[in-house]
Formats: structure tokens, C-alpha cells, sequence
């Protein structure tokens, strides 16, 4: 089988030249005779991938030095819990609720002190994203919470909260390197890399210096505090090595293409062309408002429960696959991301179109 146009949330595509590249290194790592999935994390050749990881995150982000980054197994989800284990000192935080995984979080802090849901988009099924100009911050809040991009409802922060002086810690996972971000303004900002860079099964987390320390709360687990992974470069245990790799790989790509600015300007022309015909459409509708859409993840229905499956269907066959919609939405869901080309998106719509005239009334 020829590859085909995968537009899954997660795990997504990734770069065709990366898999070439990681293919031809397989059986041997250059000089090393052996995979990375068999080398050791202490050995020289291994210490080398995971440091030029990092030094080429720090540049095309443009990390400040007072900034670590942190390469943690688990996911984001396991940041649910590591952020109030970490900086909840005065056992409040604030949450900004914008979809499920933002929820999810604030169910989870909710075990470890008051979790204040200050803003939400709940009441339409998070299709906008709440002005979060003038927030009532806690008094006492610890930090400020947001899922910054929102890969099931197709939503993305476009302005940052006033977080009134607190720390803002924000979920990127799903537009993780899609375009530049000023990290000084965060006080940790952290993404599954499963979705934009990576292979599934690790969370990057760059965390400012301050908020690293011994004051966690009790009965946080050691391989639960930030300040293990700093003080052993992320390798106290046995890290996720090959996705380590898999996603230095990615940010050389990255760099090689031009950087984030690069790359903003290549997604908003992919999701231009796609939205551009939703907006024109007598059969697909997009279910996000217009000034919270996401460049990442483009969901959109018929209104029809049956003809969305139809599509789906008929799209796999096409060769353009994991376009089902979230349970919680329905209807159609593209995540478009880095990796996937603009032929990708103007081929989708090639077939929306044809599948609107056979089927549109």
C-alpha cells in the first residue's frame, strides 16, 4: 500500500523524510552498530542525541536560559497531576476549562487542593474560547491553567490570559512548534509530543528555573518532581530514548525548513484552504467560531449522523484515513498538522467537494 493522507489527532503524522532517515539508522546508529532502541541511555552516543534534542528545541523556540527543558515519560496526562504536585504551595490554582483535557486537569489538581474553574466555554459544547482579558484570579492562586489548543473541539487561545502576575501553565500538545511562542511568558508550558512531533509515550515540559523546587506537596513521588529531572538532564531513570531521538530528528526538520515562523505561515495556508471551503459549503459546517479556530485541528459536520459516516467511509478508500470526528463532537475532525503536506489538505477538500455534489440536495 502506497502511504496515505493520515489526519489523525494523535498519534499523527510525521515527517516522510524523518521515518526515512530513522529507517535508515535502524539496525545501526551511525558509528555505533546498534539501534537507539538498544543502546544505553549512559552511553556516549545516546548522551550526544539527547543534548542536541535540546539545543535544537532551545533554538528554534528561542527558550531562555532561566528555562528547563524536560523530557518526561507519561504523557501529558501525567501533567495533570505533576503541576499541582509541583507548584500548588498554596493548595489553589486556577483553570480555565476550554474542552476535555482541560477539564481533565482540573479534575485532577481538584485532588490536591481547590481547583477554581474561572472560565469556561462548557455552556456550547467548547466551540469559542472565553475572553480571558480581565479573569477573577484567586487571591492565593499558584498558577493560571489553559490547554492552549484544544485538538477536540478545534479551538486555540489566540491571546493569553491576564493571569494578573500568577504563573500561566499551559497544555500545548496539540500545537506544540506550529508557530513562534514568547516562552517567557509562561511559567511552565508543556505538550505530549504525540500529536506534532514525536512518537507517542512522552511529554516535553519547559519550566522556568523559580518554579523547580524541593517544596512540593507530601507524598509527591520522586520520579513526580521537576527537580529530578533537572538535576539528572531527564536521565534519572531510563528515559523514553527512541522518542527522544524520533523527536530531535523532528526539530532538525524543523530548523531545516526554516523555523516556526516558517511554519506559521505554512499552517495557515493549509488550514486557509480548508476552511475557506467550509465557509463556502452547502453541506459541511464548521462547529467552531470563527475567531477561536485552530490552525491544528479543523472539525466539521453535514448535520447528518449517517452521510458523516458515509464520508468517513469513502474518504478511508480514497486514502485520506482518521477523519471521525470526537464522540463529544460527531461529524468529521482534520488535525493538519506540521507534517501533514498542503497536497494532503488540497486533496480532502478535492474529495469534499466531489462528495458534496454527489450527495448535497
Amino acid at each position: 500500500m502506497s502511504r496515505v493522507y493520515n489526519f489523525s489527532a494523535g498519534p499523527a503524522t510525521l515527517p516522510e523524510e524523518v521515518l526515512k532517515e530513522a529507517a535508515d539508522e535502524m539496525l545501526d546508529y551511525p558509528g555505533s552498530g546498534m539501534s537507539v532502541m538498544e543502546m544505553s541511555h549512559r552511553s556516549k552516543d545516546f548522551e550526544r542525541i539527547i543534548n542536541e534534542a535540546e539545543e535544537t528545541l532551545r533554538e528554534l523556540m528561542e527558550i531562555p536560559s532561566n528555562y528547563k527543558v524536560l523530557f518526561i515519560q507519561g504523557g501529558a496526562s501525567l501533567q495533570f497531576a505533576m503541576i499541582p504536585m509541583n507548584l500548588m504551595k498554596n493548595k489553589t490554582a486556577d483553570y480555565v476549562v476550554t474542552g476535555q483535557w482541560a477539564k481533565k486537569a482540573w479534575q485532577e489538581a481538584s485532588m490536591y487542593g481547590n481547583a477554581v474553574k474561572i472560565a469556561s466555554s462548557e455552556d456550547k459544547n467548547y466551540s469559542y474560547i472565553p475572553d480571558c482579558s480581565d479573569l477573577m484570579i484567586s487571591p492565593d492562586a499558584d498558577y493560571v491553567y489553559i490547554c492552549e489548543n484544544n485538538t477536540i473541539y478545534g479551538t486555540k487561545f489566540k491571546t493569553l490570559p491576564n493571569t494578573k502576575g500568577r504563573p500561566l501553565v499551559a497544555d500545548v500538545s496539540s500545537c506544540f512548534l506550529s508557530e513562534p511562542v514568547d516562552v517567557s511568558k509562561y511559567g511552565i508550558i508543556f505538550g505530549g509530543v504525540q500529536k506534532n512531533i514525536g512518537p507517542a509515550g512522552m511529554a516535553i515540559a519547559i519550566v522556568r528555573e523559580d518554579l523547580i523546587t524541593e517544596d512540593v506537596l507530601i507524598g509527591t513521588p520522586t520520579m513526580m518532581r521537576y527537580k529530578t529531572y533537572m538535576d539528572h538532564n531527564s536521565m534519572y531513570n531510563t528515559p523514553n530514548c527512541y522518542c527522544i531521538y524520533m523527536c530531535g530528528k523532528v526539530f532538525k526538520w524543523l530548523k531545516k525548513r526554516g523555523g516556526l515562523e516558517v511554519m506559521k505561515k505554512q499552517n495557515e495556508e493549509k488550514a486557509a484552504i480548508l476552511y475557506d471551503y467550509l465557509d463556502s459549503s452547502d453541506l459541511f459546517k464548521g462547529t467552531v467560531q470563527k475567531e477561536s479556530r485552530s490552525l491544528m485541528n479543523v472539525p466539521f459536520i453535514t448535520g447528518d449522523s449517517s452521510l458523516d459516516a458515509k464520508f468517513v467511509k469513502e474518504a478511508a478508500e480514497y486514502g485520506l484515513v482518521n477523519l471521525k470526528g470526537h464522540r463529544t463532537v460527531g461529524g468529521m475532525r482534520a488535525s493538519i498538522y506540521n507534517a501533514m503536506p498542503k497536497e494532503g489538505v488540497i486533496k480532502l477538500v478535492e474529495f469534499m467537494r466531489q462528495f458534496e455534489e454527489v450527495n448535497h440536495v
